[in-house]
């Protein structure tokens, strides 16, 4: 059995370990990715979208009033007989309402955000709903944990929207996160394309969030001036403001501009809050003033440069996910083996992964010279 052939069997399997996850068991889906549940872009069309290319969409609940977000649940369940789920920031004046509205309407997976995680968590569980809380730092993972919930989202502030106030970046984040939590953790932040599926998953995530790339598809609810514009985003055209009250990653646009000069001059907290207002994330995204809006956008954005549907979308991740394994298969059999065996892999069931006989491993190995490598190394049986 030469190395070849171990290598593509292993990629082929590789890919199904993949995309059979914690996360896609915890939720039901196909792949480990979640479509951020984004205020002004994630209506019920993105949401049934998403869940009925293999991932799982969600309804962002922040910029819906109740019988609104009723509405959407309904649509999304008539538009897919898949999982979906429903995005609640925890500070919703009318939490109490929305979250009654989620257990009538049957929706079994709910995202939190922006607040405490006990608060709801065990009430949402009560009634049968797996919960995901959205965090920017370890301190609050560690409270999530201590919550009962389900999964974590770990957003570095290369998201979009509101941000933590740390601005830990997603490459430093998710690692640390890893290191002290034990249920399975969502990277979310900066993620767009196949590769960096992949390298969340080196640094310790079960699975992404994806944000950015979902709001610039058709399907998603944001006005096309404002897709359009963000299309054609550069390195460095969204920065993190408004940070005496709750750090947001905009666009630079003229609003951006007088909200930064409004703090060159040292503006009070209630000052920006004038400056504010409110309906500018609705102005900006939903009815696409490019200019008084505030455009929510990640840094991401400068690498996506044009309209696609949810499919096109999800195809692209999976393939370039998929044709990156397939280029780890061209490591040589015997330092491929070797890591499987150092990983803690016993023959047994390195054979069951591989889908080949036990004994074809250990020929194999023998083969190639690389049972010297492992003598002295104690490796459990599975």
């Amino acid at each position: 059995m030469s190395h070849i052939v171990i290598g593509t069997l292993a990629n082929r399997q590789i890919t199904k370990l993949l995309h059979m996850n914690r996360i896609c068991n915890l939720f039901g889906i196909k792949y480990p990715i979640i479509q951020g549940g984004m205020v002004w872009c994630s209506g019920w069309r993105l949401a049934s979208a998403v869940s009925n290319a293999g991932g799982l969409g969600l309804i962002g609940a922040g910029s819906m009033h109740p019988e609104t977000l009723r509405e959407h649940i309904q649509k999304c369940k008539a538009a897919t007989d898949k999982p979906f789920g429903v995005n609640i920031p925890l500070m919703y004046p009318e939490i109490d309402i929305l979250i009654n509205m989620v257990i009538e309407e049957g929706v079994k997976i709910v995202f939190t955000s922006a607040g405490n995680p006990k608060t709801w968590t065990e009430h949402l569980h009560e009634h049968g709903i797996i919960v995901a809380h959205v965090v920017a730092s370890t301190k609050f993972a560690a409270k999530c944990e201590e919550a009962g919930v389900d999964a974590i989202v770990a957003e570095g502030f290369e998201a979009g929207g509101h941000n933590g106030r740390e601005e830990t970046t997603t490459l430093c984040l998710i690692p640390a996160v890893r290191q002290i939590t034990t249920v399975p953790l969502i990277a979310a932040g900066g993620i767009g394309s196949g590769e960096s599926i992949l390298a969340a998953m080196a640094l310790g995530a079960d699975g992404v969030q994806i944000g950015t790339r979902f709001a610039l598809t058709d399907e998603s609810s944001a006005h096309f001036t404002f897709k359009d514009r963000c299309l054609r985003l550069n390195e460095g055209d969204t920065q993190l403001t408004l940070k005496q009250l709750s750090p947001v990653r905009l666009v630079k646009n003229d609003f951006f501009k007088q909200v930064e000069e409004a703090e060159s001059r040292g503006a009070t907290t209630d000052e920006l809050r004038t400056l504010l207002g409110k309906g500018r994330a609705k102005k900006g995204i939903f009815e696409g003033d490019l200019f008084e809006g505030e455009l929510e956008i990640g840094q991401v954005a400068s690498c996506i440069h044009k309209l696609q549907t949810v499919d096109e979308v999800m195809k692209e991740l999976v393939e370039e996910e998929e044709a990156l394994l397939a280029n780890k298969g061209q490591v040589p059999a015997p330092e491929a083996l070797k890591q499987a065996k150092l990983d803690g892999f016993s023959d047994k069931y390195l054979g069951q992964i591989l889908e080949v006989p036990e004994e074809d491993i250990r020929n194999a190995r023998i083969a190639q010279g690389v049972e010297e490598a492992w003598e002295g190394i104690h490796v459990s049986g599975t």
